[in-house]
Order: structure tokens, then C-alpha cells, then sequence
């Protein structure tokens, strides 16, 4: 695909808003209330960059970029 520039930005930006989700909803699943909270932003941090990972290698194989 030969997209615009600002159409690729747009995935990139929407990539990066689902993985912000998706490592919300993982830090928010590790967390207990007695325990401390850096484990579980580690943890939200780890998926993060494993969701945004995940979604621009996807991108990439589809010919967005």
C-alpha cells in the first residue's frame, strides 16, 4: 500500500492508544490492594511494549508502512 504520511501517522497513533489500554487493563488485572504498586506498572509497562510491539509488526506485514 502507498498511504499518505498522515495516515501512517494515524496507525501509529491508534497502535500506541490500544497498547496504552491494553497495559492499563494488564497493570490494573496484576495489582492487589496489600501489595506495592510497582509490580504491577512493570508489569502494565511489559505489555505495553509487547501490544505496541505486536500491532506495528502486524501493520508492517500488512504493507501499511
Amino acid at each position: 500500500m502507498n498511504l499518505p504520511l498522515g495516515v501512517k501517522v494515524l496507525v501509529v497513533i491508534i497502535c500506541a492508544l490500544t497498547s496504552v489500554i491494553v497495559g492499563i487493563v494488564a497493570g490494573l488485572l496484576k495489582h492487589t490492594p496489600a501489595s506495592p504498586k510497582a509490580p504491577a506498572v512493570l508489569f502494565g509497562g511489559g505489555a505495553f511494549g509487547g501490544s505496541l510491539t505486536l500491532c506495528l509488526m502486524l501493520m508492517s506485514s500488512l504493507g501499511v508502512f
